[in-house]
């Protein structure tokens, strides 16, 4: 599941250095090929490892420059790949500074799995945090969506069904009710 299937505008898709980055390049791919990328940034290309790395090799491939400088300006729509689930403290630096620049922009905004600044544990928005008009989560919501500032800068949540069997979530303890991953691959919450 990719969230290039909920954009249809001109894209910018700023990237952090994680996994949450990494998605975010594969997601610049596909708008790639949809004709509606407008933009790609990194926060700093050069500290992407594992399947990051390989993304970012492939948007190389494809022809698409990723740019260590943010370029939102053209996009109509701004995907927000900077941090993800790992996240447990206020974002800093450069990384601060681009999602302060996302949320001035006034575009709107996708998240990847969670807004960037949010804890996806406890719901804390540390400051600076995204604002994003629609969340698109995978596997499962995580708890911060739901809890403290979750719902207030996430927006409309919808869960993405990425393959995991019911049987291996149960296999950890966590019951998954059956209308989550009935017949549609994406549901809102």
């Amino acid at each position: 599941m990719c969230v290039a299937r909920f954009c249809d505008q001109p894209t910018a898709v700023v990237c952090g250095i994680g996994n949450n980055g990494g998605d975010g390049l594969v997601c610049a791919r596909r708008l790639h090929e949809k004709g509606l990328l407008a933009s790609v940034c990194c926060v700093d290309s050069t500290r992407l490892g594992g399947a990051a790395a390989e993304a970012l090799e492939a948007l190389g491939r494809a022809g698409v420059e990723v740019s260590s400088e943010l370029h939102i300006e053209n996009a109509s729509l701004v995907v927000d790949a900077i941090f993800g689930v790992g996240l447990s403290r206020m974002p800093q630096d450069r990384f601060a500074e681009w999602i302060d620049a996302i949320n001035e922009s006034g575009k709107r905004v996708i998240a990847v799995d969670v807004p960037s600044g949010l804890d996806a544990d406890s719901g804390v928005a540390y400051a600076p945090c995204v604002r994003a008009d629609l969340t698109v989560t995978f596997g499962l919501p995580k708890q911060g969506l739901l809890l403290a500032d979750g719902p207030r800068v996430a927006g409309e949540v919808w869960v993405a069904d990425i393959g995991v069997p019911t049987e291996a979530y149960e296999l950890l303890g966590i019951k998954v009710p059956e209308w989550l991953f009935g017949q549609a691959s994406t549901v809102r919450l």
